[in-house]
């Protein structure tokens, strides 16, 4: 058996019991503030993708109507080397500040959902609405018509009033 012995004035221990104190305090204090939602910016966009309720949340956070299942789920091989096509998509998403570019060569998923109430084509089912998901996060997509001639743009709901041009 060994035994150890410190010879401790009550200054020392003292000293030490209100250092203890404060680190539990300490913890205490950020405890709390630990998992407690961070008030959402005015304006700011939730990414969160990893169920399908989250993936829902965020296309209705630009007024999207949607089956609540989607239509198709695919894995896709973001391009080393954007082409002309792919540019123009990466553009797209760069308007909407998303950036495809740091995702290059990497692999995601698309999921695909059936947009019900898109301006002057509500209850047809040729205008979808692409979620390219990494890691349970939105890191691109589009909204586009499969309709000939039809279009594609970034996830805001167009003006009304605004005619969409044909996708090039």
């Amino acid at each position: 058996m060994f035994v150890y012995s410190i010879k401790a004035s009550k200054n020392k221990l003292a000293a030490a019991a209100i250092a203890v104190t404060a680190v539990v305090a300490a913890a205490i204090v950020l405890a709390g503030r630990i998992g407690k939602p961070v008030a959402k910016e005015e304006g700011a966009i939730n990414y969160k993708a990893e169920s399908s309720e989250e993936r829902i949340a965020f296309i209705s956070q630009f007024g999207w109507k949607t089956a609540d299942e989607p239509s198709e789920v695919r894995e896709i091989l973001i391009p080393e080397k954007f082409e002309d096509g792919y540019t123009e998509y990466a553009e797209i998403n760069k308007a909407q500040n998303l950036d495809l570019e740091i995702y290059k060569g990497m692999r995601a998923k698309r999921w695909t959902y059936d947009v019900l109430n898109y301006p002057g084509k509500e209850g047809s089912e040729t205008v979808q609405i692409n979620l390219l998901i990494y890691n349970g996060r939105v890191i691109g997509g589009d909204v586009s018509s499969l309709e000939s001639g039809g279009f594609m743009h970034g996830f805001e709901m167009p003006d009304k009033n605004v005619e969409i041009t044909a996708a090039q």
